[in-house]
C-alpha cells in the first residue's frame, strides 16, 4: 500500500517528480517502498503552519496537538514516524512489529479497488523484527508521540510470549503500546480475541508493563467482525483489567459495498470507504460496553471530515488513517482539520472533545450510516 500525493518525491536526490496518479499506476508494494524512501530523505515538506489549539486534545495521559494518527500498516518498522508528524499528523504508530523478522505471505499480496477506495491486503506481518525497530525508535523523535503495534511471528508455538516480548523491547522507547490480535492474515490469531485466551494474554502483557521503568499506556487493537457475544466477553475481560484503551478498528474480511470489482474476492482484509459504517458501528457497540472513560481510537474507512465528525460521534476520542490517503492525498489530513474545526465552533465548542459520543446510539443500533 501507498501513501499517495507526495509530490514530489525524492526531491533532495534530484529525482523525477512523481504524482499520486503515478504511485497509483505501479504496483502497490513498489509505490509504497517509494514513498518509504522520499519520506527518509525528507522529501516531504514539513506541514509548516501549527495546528489550531481547538485541535488539541489528550488521550491515556498523551498530549496531541491533533487527533488524527497515521494507522499502524503504513511504517512499519519504524523508519518515519518523525516524518510522518511533521507532515501534520497528531501522532504515528508504527508497525505491526514481530519478535523475530519474517517475510509474510507471498506476492502479490495487496489489491487496490480504485473504484470503491478500498484495498485488499494479506501482507501477513511483514517485518524486520524487534531488533531493527527498536535500533530506530531510539532517535530523537523531539516531541512527536509515536506507538508502537505490537503482534506476533506466524510459526510461533506461544502468541502470547510474543507479545510480551514485544512490551519488553518496547514500553522504554515508544509513548504508547498497540496489542494487536486482530489481523485475519495470521492464522489463529483472531482467536485470542475469545474470553479467556484474551484475560491470559492482557494479563500477561500487562504484568510485563509493570515491570518496565515508566508506565506505558497499552491499547488492544480489535477486529470490526465481531458479534454481540463476543464484545461482551471482551468488555468483561477488559474491564477487570488496567487497559488504557482500544483501537476499533482492524480490515474486516467481510466485503461490503464491493460485490462484483476486481480483486474484491482476493483473499485478506479489506481496508479503505467500504469498511467504514462496519467499523464504526462496532466502535460504538463497544463505547455503550466500556463506558464514556476508556480512551477509543477511531479508525476504518475514514475518507472525509464528515466522516472524521461522523467516527467522533460514534464514540472516537481520536482518529487514525491509511487507506483513503491512498486515493485522496496528504490534503485529507488538511480537509479533516478545517471540517474538525467548523464543526467545533458550530457546536459553540472549544475543543476536540465536544465532538465525541454525541450519537454512541444511533451509530450502535444502526440507524445512522454514512
Amino acid at each position: 500500500m501507498v501513501l499517495s500525493a507526495l509530490s514530489p518525491i525524492l526531491r533532495l536526490a534530484g529525482a523525477r517528480q512523481l504524482t499520486r496518479e503515478i504511485l497509483l499506476s505501479m504496483a502497490p508494494e513498489a509505490a509504497h517502498r517509494a514513498t518509504i524512501a522520499a519520506l527518509r530523505l525528507g522529501a516531504v515538506p514539513p506541514s509548516g503552519e501549527p495546528d489550531p489549539p481547538a485541535l488539541g486534545t489528550e488521550i491515556a495521559g498523551l498530549a496531541l496537538p491533533n487527533p488524527i494518527g497515521m494507522a499502524a500498516g503504513f511504517d512499519k518498522n519504524a523508519e518515519v514516524a518523525l516524518a510522518l508528524c511533521r507532515m501534520g499528523f497528531g501522532y504515528a504508530e508504527a508497525g505491526t512489529v514481530t519478535p523475530l523478522p519474517q517475510p509474510g505471505n507471498p506476492k502479490p499480496r495487496v489489491f487496490r479497488l480504485e473504484a470503491a477506495e478500498a484495498v485488499v491486503n494479506r501482507l501477513g506481518f511483514n517485518s524486520d523484527g524487534h531488533e531493527a525497530a527498536a535500533k530506530r525508535l531510539r532517535a530523537p523523535r523531539l516531541g512527536a508521540t509515536v506507538g508502537v503495534n505490537i503482534g506476533a511471528n506466524k510459526q510461533s508455538s506461544d502468541f502470547v510470549a510474543d507479545y510480551v516480548a514485544g512490551v519488553k523491547r518496547f514500553a522504554p522507547l515508544a509513548d504508547y503500546l498497540t496489542v494487536n490480535i486482530s489481523s485475519p492474515n495470521t492464522p489463529g490469531l483472531r482467536d485470542l480475541q475469545a474470553g479467556e485466551a484474551l484475560k491470559r494474554l492482557l494479563g500477561e502483557v500487562l504484568a510485563e508493563r509493570s515491570r518496565a521503568e515508566a508506565r506505558v499506556p497499552v491499547f488492544l487493537k480489535l477486529a470490526p467482525d465481531l458479534d454481540e457475544v463476543e464484545m461482551d466477553e471482551i468488555a468483561a475481560v477488559i474491564g477487570a483489567l488496567d487497559l488504557d484503551g482500544l483501537v476499533m478498528s482492524n480490515t474486516t474480511v467481510t466485503r461490503p459495498g464491493v460485490a462484483g470489482l476486481k480483486h474484491a474476492e482476493q483473499t485478506g482484509g479489506l481496508s479503505g470507504r467500504p469498511l467504514f459504517n462496519l467499523s464504526t458501528m462496532a466502535l460504538a457497540r463497544m463505547r455503550l460496553r466500556v463506558g464514556p472513560a476508556m480512551p477509543i481510537i477511531g479508525v476504518g474507512g475514514i475518507h472525509s471530515a464528515s466522516s472524521a465528525i461522523a467516527k467522533f460521534a460514534a464514540g472516537a476520542n481520536a482518529l487514525q488513517l491509511y487507506t483513503a490517503l491512498i486515493f485522496h492525498g496528504l490534503e485529507l489530513i488538511a480537509d479533516i482539520k478545517v471540517g474538525l474545526v467548523a464543526e467545533i465552533r458550530r457546536r459553540d465548542a472549544t475543543s476536540i472533545s465536544a465532538l465525541s459520543g454525541t450519537d454512541v446510539d444511533g451509530w450502535a443500533s444502526g440507524r445512522v450510516q454514512l
